[in-house]
C-alpha cells in the first residue's frame, strides 16, 4: 500500500518470520516493502544453542528460498517403543524414497542462514525493536514500539513465539502436567542417524542424533523434573538409563539440564489486517516434533496468497486453507500427549499404545500415513 511504510510487517524474526519474508520476496514482493521486527539482535538469535527437528518437507521449503543446506544431522530411521510393554515400530527412510525423514539442527545455525539470506535480499530488518502494541485501522495497521516510535503496514503478521490473548474465546488450551528436560547426552554405542521416541510412565523420552551425541527431550511430571534437574550426574545418569534402556549402550556424559513446562495453546488469530502464524498461533507438545514444521507450512501458504495481492480478503482465505493441516496436526499431537505420553504401566492407554506400535510396524499403509503427515503435513 503506497500510503503505508510497508506492505507487510512481520513481528517476530525467528525462523518462521524470516522464512515468510524470504518467501514473499521470492514471489515478487519488493523486499524494501517487507519489514522484519524483533526484540533480539541477529547475534543473539545466532547464538541460540537449542536443538530443533526439521521434517523433510521443511527442508523442501527452505530449499525453495535458497536456505538449504543448514548444518544438521539427518535422521534415517525413527525407532518408537514403550518402556515395559511389547510393541515397537521402526520408520525407515528407504520405505519413502527420501534422503532423510528429517534433520536435527541448532536453532541458531538455522537462524544464521536465514538472517544472511534476508540481509542479501534487502528485506528491512528492525532489530532490536520491542513491539508494544498494534492498532488496526480501516486501511492499515500501526505497530508501536517501546521507544515511542511506530511503523504502518497494510498487513501485520504476528510470528513471535507463544503470543496469545485471554480474550480469545476460540483458543484451545491444555496443561499436560508435564515438564520437558533438555540436555545433550553422549552414549557408548550410538546408532548413526537413528532417532528414538521412548514412551515412559510419565511421558515421552526422545533421543535425537546430533553431532557426536544425542539431543535429549525427556517429558516428565513437574515434581520429577525438579528432582531430576538438580541431581548430580552420578545419580541422573542411572535414572536416564533406566527410563531409556540399553539400545544405545550406557550414558557416558550429560550436559546440565534445562526445563520448561508443556501445554497446548492454539487459536485461529485473525482480524481484518492481522494474522498469527507459527508459535504465535499454536504452541504444541514436543512429542511429535511438529512445532517449527507446522509454522513453516503456515508461512508457505500465507506467502503464496499474499504475494499476488496483500489484501485482507487473502487472510480469510489463508485461515480456510490452513484449517485441515493445523487441525490434524494439533489433534494428533494433543492425542499423543494426553493418551499415549502418560499413564501408569499396565493401564488401558499404555496397553493400547503397545498394540498400536505393533500394528504400525506390521501394517505399512498406516505407518505410511503417519510418516507422510510428519514429513509433509496435510497437503493443500
Amino acid at each position: 500500500m503506497a500510503g503505508t511504510d510497508f506492505d507487510i510487517a512481520i513481528s517476530g524474526a525467528g525462523p518462521v518470520g524470516m522464512s515468510l519474508g524470504l518467501m514473499l520476496a521470492a514471489r515478487g514482493l519488493r523486499p524494501d516493502r517487507i519489514a522484519l521486527v524483533d526484540a533480539k539482535t541477529v547475534d543473539q538469535v545466532r547464538s541460540d544453542p537449542r536443538s530443533i527437528a526439521l521434517s523433510y518437507g521443511s527442508r523442501q521449503i527452505l530449499e525453495d528460498i535458497g536456505c538449504w543446506p543448514v548444518p544438521s544431522d539427518p535422521i534415517h530411521q525413527i525407532h518408537v517403543s514403550r518402556r515395559g510393554q511389547f510393541g515397537r515400530t521402526l520408520i525407515d527412510r528407504d520405505d519413502y524414497q527420501v534422503e532423510a525423514l528429517g534433520y536435527v539442527a541448532r536453532y541458531g545455525m538455522l537462524a544464521s542462514v536465514l538472517a544472511g539470506a534476508t540481509e542479501r535480499c534487502g528485506i528491512v530488518s528492525l532489530r532490536p525493536s520491542l513491539a508494544s502494541s498494534a492498532q488496526e485501522r480501516e486501511d492499515e495497521v500501526e505497530l508501536r514500539f517501546a521507544d515511542g516510535t511506530s511503523i504502518t503496514a497494510g498487513i501485520l503478521v504476528q510470528a513471535e513465539g507463544g503470543v496469545f490473548t485471554d480474550q480469545d474465546a476460540r483458543a484451545q488450551r491444555r496443561d499436560y502436567g508435564q515438564t520437558a528436560l533438555i540436555a545433550t547426552v553422549t552414549m557408548s554405542a550410538p546408532v548413526p542417524h537413528r532417532a528414538y521416541e521412548r514412551f515412559t510412565d510419565e511421558g515421552p523420552l526422545a533421543m535425537l542424533p546430533q553431532d557426536d551425541g544425542y539431543a535429549m527431550v525427556w517429558c516428565v511430571r513437574p515434581d520429577t523434573a525438579s528432582r531430576l534437574q538438580t541431581l548430580p550426574d552420578s545419580d541422573f545418569i542411572p535414572a536416564l538409563e533406566r527410563a531409556f534402556g540399553g539400545r544405545l549402550g550406557s550414558v557416558i556424559a550429560v550436559t546440565p539440564r534445562v526445563a520448561f513446562p508443556l501445554g497446548l495453546n492454539a487459536h485461529e488469530a485473525l482480524t481484518r489486517r492481522m494474522v498469527a502464524i507459527g508459535n504465535a498461533a499454536q504452541t504444541l507438545h514436543p512429542v511429535a516434533g511438529q512445532g517449527l514444521n507446522l509454522g513453516l507450512r503456515d508461512a508457505a501458504v500465507l506467502a503464496r496468497l499474499l504475494a499476488s495481492d496483500a489484501t485482507p480478503d487473502k487472510l480469510a482465505r489463508y485461515a480456510a486453507a490452513r484449517r485441515d493441516d493445523r487441525g490434524m496436526t494439533i489433534s494428533l499431537t494433543d492425542t499423543m500427549a494426553r493418551i499415549f505420553a502418560s499413564g501408569p504401566a499396565g493401564s488401558p492407554s499404555q496397553a493400547a499404545l503397545g498394540l498400536s506400535l505393533a500394528l504400525l510396524d506390521s501394517f505399512k499403509p498406516a505407518q505410511r500415513l503417519l510418516a507422510d503427515h510428519m514429513m509433509f503435513g496435510r497437503r493443500t
